[in-house]
């Protein structure tokens, strides 16, 4: 049960906003907390120790770190004399003055100006500060609720050597600037791991880190030992996914799962399996991380909008991975919502379509499908301009804030140009920091825009016909039609599921046009170029347009 907390700016130190921050921090994890004020004496600083009884004693300086060494001598002489060395004592102040507090050895904790709000939390929590050794929640649960109200903050990272790969893992873990470092392994891992034989050499580390053996995983986690203990997790693999899930949760603790339904496949070239492999393969995937009681995310619904499919066709894609997940059993979902994909749309919009996946997908929720919300930019979105690129990594960190993500997975700014490096990704993480703590000031509730709540409603109601129509192909006799991978596979080669990417493509139809109109991306007549009614798309396709509340068809949770 937390206890009391005294703070109080020292010496001649007039500025007590940071510990007057700090008490407010205490105050949202429940301790009681006692402000003495500004200058306050070190004498009057231990009666008021004595008179409170505190469990911890906050003290800040923000002066010369010459004037703060008499100040500490003093203090640490006073706090010896008074055998006051058993209470927990705290200092927040410069990063000069934190130096001499750190030097002094009488603070279990100090906070500077590269601390973040997160690691005070953290500290009050009972873990995070990185001076008192203690590691932060090793399951992604638990640390979402861990660090609550601040998202946690993720990015993806892969060298081309799995040396390089190891030391910036040691720095980024060292800097404390995320919680889940997400591997990367390169393309012939992700398709070769288990057929050696089948790699090319001259890809090696061509899209991430060429891992080749479990020995070289468990290297790489081990470097994540340090700092504030990041949870880890890796790719899903493009190919024998069965067989690298227990070497990823084994090697590396995978923190959770992610893996795509319909992808990863003959569709993007990520590997040959076609579509009535690839489902069910993904579905099994699911099932055996489900069974352990591991995460899994399904990052599907992007990669339609990654190829310019409409709108609705990555909103309908969401519902589809998170039915499919929750008919595999998995308690904790973690929903993947990609910002500004494609480039050119607009905040508006991309706010309605996020918001129209999840009021389907959160129909599902319930106390054996929990929900938890993850946030990311588009990478194709970002300029190549380093500096353009850091104000779009932080304009869009803001948006995103509306959706209050329990993840935050921050893309570097530096990916239009190359591979973020250990520098790249402390970097963009403390800008997109910077952007979460000024939205949890409090921010106005941009999803009343009245644009954003009629795009909304329009996404989800032909969204809601979509799936309709997929649920019509199914054979005679199916259960569950949306959970079964010949119906998804008739679905995409139909083009109901359909993207301009995809044109050629022997798996799907291929066929349809899209265009980017006030800001979204719309379904478009390929003889006119102009936006069409979802309804009218799917009867160009079927000759009817399915009733979504008509018995057989209703979009009902799928049982277990």
């Amino acid at each position: 049960m937390p206890g009391l907390i005294l703070g109080a700016a020292v010496g001649e130190c007039v500025h007590v906003a940071g510990v007057a921050n700090f008490l407010r921090l205490a105050e949202e994890v429940g301790y009681r907390t006692i402000l003495l004020g500004p200058a306050v004496p070190v004498p009057r600083l231990m009666q008021a120790v004595r008179e409170h009884d505190p469990d911890i004693v906050a003290v800040g300086y923000r002066l010369t770190p010459e004037a703060w060494e008499g100040v500490l001598k003093s203090l640490v002489r006073a706090v010896d004399g008074a055998g006051e060395r058993r209470r927990r004592w705290v200092f927040g102040g410069t990063e000069p003055t934190a130096r001499v507090a750190a030097a002094s050895g009488l603070f279990e904790a100090v906070f500077d100006s590269r601390s973040t709000p997160a690691d005070v939390l953290a500290f009050l929590r009972g873990a995070g500060a990185r001076e008192s050794g203690r590691m932060p929640p090793q399951t992604l649960v638990e640390r979402i609720l861990w660090k609550h109200p601040y998202p946690l903050i993720r990015h993806h990272f892969g060298q081309p050597t799995v040396a390089a790969t190891e030391a910036g893992i040691a720095a980024i873990a060292d800097a404390g600037v995320l919680d889940v470092l997400s591997l990367g392994p390169d393309q012939n891992a992700q398709e070769h791991f288990f057929r050696p034989e089948e790699m090319d050499p001259a890809q090696d580390g061509a899209g991430g880190v060429p891992v080749r053996t479990a020995d070289d995983l468990r290297r790489l986690y081990a470097a994540s030992r340090r700092g504030n203990y990041p949870l880890m997790r890796c790719y899903s693999g493009t190919r024998d996914t069965l067989r690298w899930a227990p070497m990823l949760a084994e090697t590396i603790r995978n923190a959770w799962l992610a893996t795509p339904l319909f992808w990863y496949g003959v569709l993007d070239g990520r590997s040959r399996r076609p579509l009535r492999e690839s489902i069910p393969e993904a579905q099994r995937l699911m099932r055996w991380h489900a069974e352990r009681g591991i995460p899994v995310e399904m990052n599907e619904s992007h990669h339609w909008s990654l190829r310019d499919a409409p709108d609705v066709v990555a909103v309908a894609a969401a519902y589809l991975a998170a039915r499919n997940a929750r008919a595999a059993g998995v308690r904790d979902y973690v929903q993947q919502l990609m910002f500004n994909t494609p480039p050119g749309t607009s905040p508006a919009m991309d706010l309605a379509k996020m918001l129209a996946k999840l009021d389907l997908v959160e129909s599902l929720a319930g106390p054996d499908f929990r929900v938890w919300r993850e946030t990311r930019g588009g990478l194709t979105s970002f300029p190549a301009d380093p500096d353009v690129a850091r104000g779009h990594l932080a304009a869009t960190t803001f948006l995103q804030m509306q959706l209050r993500p329990h993840i935050l997975h921050v893309v570097a700014a530096s990916e239009a140009h190359h591979a973020a490096t250990a520098d790249d990704v402390i970097e963009n993480c403390r800008i997109a920091d910077g952007a979460i703590r000024q939205a949890l000031l409090g921010l106005p509730d941009m999803t009343l825009d009245p644009r954003v709540a009629a795009r909304r409603r329009r996404l989800v109601e032909e969204a809601r016909l979509l799936l309709a129509a997929i649920a019509h192909l199914a054979p005679p006799g199916t259960p569950d039609p949306l959970t079964d991978p010949e119906t998804l596979a008739r679905a995409v080669e139909a083009g109901l599921l359909d993207a301009p990417h995809l044109r050629g493509n022997p798996a799907a139809r291929g066929q349809i046009v899209t265009r980017m109109e006030d800001g979204a991306c719309v379904a478009a007549d390929p003889a006119t170029g102009r936006p069409i009614a979802e309804a009218d798309r799917i009867r160009s396709l079927l000759g009817f347009v399915p009733d979504p509340d008509e018995p057989g068809v209703l979009l009902t949770p799928a049982g277990r």
